[in-house]
């Protein structure tokens, strides 16, 4: 192709706007690389002649050998295989081939590879947005290849402003044409943008123009476009334009001519229907080869659509599989919750005799209830069960507070609280049951009721002294702070010995870190950095309580608050240690066993660690003790004996040494009865 080669496409008209250097009638010819690699604009009114235009463009184009792309908006230009053979493709059955985004490579190839003339017709597809997509992606492709090939080719627009608007709105194929208007001359990419409201197209296209087409006009906002670009003058006379005819301004020649283009040879499928039998002529078809590779290309599409499809069957299915076992593990959830409530209620019911815990009203109704026993059992009757465990052969008495007279004994609100107490006189009797007292007179007196009005005590009754009553209330503190220790680690041991082994593993890693995630504590453990294992090897100690949220995806490690709660804080820290220390030996080795784990190892005792595991076994005195267990210390470190001597006999030192061991460690209805005595 020649640079001087032009195409005869229009004669120079009368009128306004006239070639005045040429004759009226004289042919107008476009240079044909302009207008390959330029950028045009072709407007008009309906009927003004402006796709007439576009077609006599195309077809001399085409008798020259070279090919377009013309994106086809109402379907009006598959007249052009009337005489040439051109590949029709949209979405219609009428055309060659249908085709979808996936055949815009294809497109792009067969129009610059190949040379083959192309109608884009996107007027069948149904939604806007396919044919959007269409567009894009074929105009993608041909500026991709363009900027290799460098290849002079046409690319025609209709209905243009639908695609660059002057109101805003322009999606990213609006954007894609913009950018072939500003930069594909450079790579030989040319575009014509056909419309009939100038008004509405972006006016930065317009500008951008080589070469322009001006029909027939009338709405006064086009009108005033025409008066803009070309003068007043001609914004009056485009008014009166006959059809075909146009001002035609090109920059190659700096010139304005009035002009009528010439009637396009091809079927003129765009015409206005007559009253004459519409006849739609016999239209060329292209090679079933090209026909072919497109078909190739659908074949494949509808190939992925069918796995497409059959994979969402599958993924139905698995999503309904996941519903099911969602809903499963929240039954087992369930399950477990109510699994662990049973467990903590066994708890309870062990930690109640050191608590005094319970709803069990006492075996009298007149007897006062401790304020921090939580309605549970007397305090009368935790102390005949500590005397009934202790001294099993000193028979029942009962006695008035220290200095009343006998008088004052007899008295029906003579009661424990007045510093008495009633002891069973049978030393087999259990701490439930009922006590009774020798009256002296043969009778069997309720050990709970008062003596009648105007009786005395028998002389052979002596009096419970309060040494009495400090000793007892140690002794008995200690028996149910040893049975409940002996419930609470066998209670914690079994929930520690139920956990897989990674969970155990897992657990050690939270004992000695204190607090850490799920994923560290997996992996220290010997499992991998799977969250999803992580957490579910994690769950069994988190639902067993031996762990807790500490925030921000953290757990700490809660055995020692476990321990700390089953005896409602009432140990000081040395003793929650050595029942924590019991716990973990179930767990951890025997040289991580120190506690807290970053303590000297030294500073814990053979003795210590051996205590919590040992039987228990009876006392002299018939109280349950641990073999081997540690003495009760104070808060700053100091042992208590817990087993008075009996060796002093001066009553204000009896009275300190209950009043000391009252103090340390005691339950607080142990402490209340020495306090009471030492009144």
């Amino acid at each position: 192709m020649s640079e001087e080669e032009t195409i005869h496409v229009a004669d120079v008209s009368e009128g306004i706007g006239g070639d005045a250097t040429a004759d009226p009638g004289s042919p107008v010819e476009l240079p044909v690389v302009d207008v390959l690699t330029g950028r045009s604009f072709i407007t008009g009114k309906s009927g003004s002649g402006k796709s007439n235009t576009a077609s006599v463009v195309i077809e001399n184009l085409l008798d020259s050998g070279f090919p377009v792309l013309i994106v086809d908006t109402d379907g009006e230009y598959y007249g052009l295989k009337e005489e040439y053979e051109i590949l029709h493709a949209g979405a219609d059955d009428e055309c060659d081939i249908v085709v979808s985004p996936e055949h815009a490579e294809k497109l792009a190839t067969l129009a610059l590879d190949q040379n083959v003339p192309i109608i884009l017709d996107v007027s069948g597809y149904l939604e806007e947005e396919t044919a959007n997509e269409l567009l894009l992606e074929v105009v993608k492709q041909l500026f991709a290849k363009e900027k290799r090939m460098k290849k002079p080719f046409l690319l025609v627009i209709e209905e243009c402003h639908e695609y660059i608007p002057e109101g805003g709105g322009m999606d990213e194929t609006g954007k894609m044409l913009i950018k072939v208007g500003k930069r594909g001359r450079k790579h030989g990419l040319g575009i014509v943008g056909i419309s009939q409201r100038p008004a509405d197209v972006k006016k930065d296209f317009i500008t951008q123009c080589d070469w322009l087409c001006w029909h027939r006009l009338t709405w006064d906002n086009d009108t005033k476009v025409v008066g803009r670009i070309l003068g007043s003058k001609y914004a009056s006379a485009v008014e009166d334009l006959g059809d075909g005819e146009a001002f035609l301004m090109t920059d190659w020649d700096e010139s304005i001519r009035r002009i009528q283009f010439h009637r396009k040879e091809t079927f003129d499928a765009g015409a206005t229907p007559g009253l004459d039998d519409f006849e739609r002529p016999e239209l060329k078809s292209v090679s079933s080869d090209l026909v072919g590779e497109l078909e190739s290309i659908s074949d494949e599409k509808e190939r992925r659509e069918s796995e497409i499809a059959d994979l969402r069957q599958e993924l139905d299915k698995k999503d309904r599989r996941i519903a099911d076992l969602e809903r499963e593990l929240e039954e087992a959830r369930d399950l477990s919750d109510m699994a662990d409530q049973f467990a903590q209620a066994l708890l309870g019911k062990a930690e109640a005799p050191y608590r005094s815990g319970g709803d069990r009203p006492p075996a009298e109704t007149d007897r006062p209830r401790g304020d921090d026993e939580g309605g549970g059992q007397s305090v009368l009757k935790s102390y005949d069960e500590a005397v009934a465990a202790t001294e099993p052969t000193e028979p029942t008495r009962e006695t008035a507070s220290e200095g009343a007279d006998a008088e004052t004994a007899t008295e029906p609100d003579a009661s424990a609280a007045d510093g008495g107490a009633e002891v069973d006189a049978d030393p087999t009797a259990g701490a439930g049951s009922s006590t009774t007292a020798d009256a002296g007179d043969g009778s069997d007196t309720p050990a709970g009721a008062a003596a009648e009005p105007g009786t005395t005590p028998p002389d052979d009754v002596d009096p419970v002294t309060r040494d009495d009553v400090a000793e007892s209330a140690l002794r008995f503190d200690d028996a149910i702070e040893l049975g409940t220790r002996e419930a609470v680690i066998e209670e914690l041991r079994s929930r520690i010995e139920a956990l897989p082994e990674l969970s155990r593993g897992m657990l050690r890693h939270y004992r000695r870190e204190g607090a850490s995630d799920p994923v560290a504590a997996h992996i220290d453990a010997g499992g991998d950095g799977d969250s999803g294992h992580a957490y579910s090897r994690h769950r069994p100690i988190r639902r067993a309580g031996l762990i807790r949220h500490a925030g921000r995806g953290h757990y700490a490690y809660a055995v020692p608050d476990l321990v700390r709660e089953a005896y409602a804080d009432r140990l000081d820290e040395a003793q929650v240690d050595e029942i924590v220390r019991a716990v973990e030996r179930v767990f951890v080795p025997p040289a991580e066993l120190s506690y807290p784990p970053n303590a000297d190892p030294s500073a814990v005792s053979g003795s210590d660690r051996a205590a919590a595991t040992e039987p228990e076994s009876e006392t002299a005195d018939g109280a349950t003790a641990a073999k081997g267990s540690d003495p009760v210390t104070e808060a700053d470190g100091t042992a208590v004996d817990l087993e008075p001597t009996g060796a002093e006999s001066d009553a204000d030192a009896e009275t300190d040494e209950a009043g000391a061991a009252a103090d340390s460690g005691l339950s607080d209805a142990a402490r209340r009865f020495a306090e009471r005595s030492d009144r």
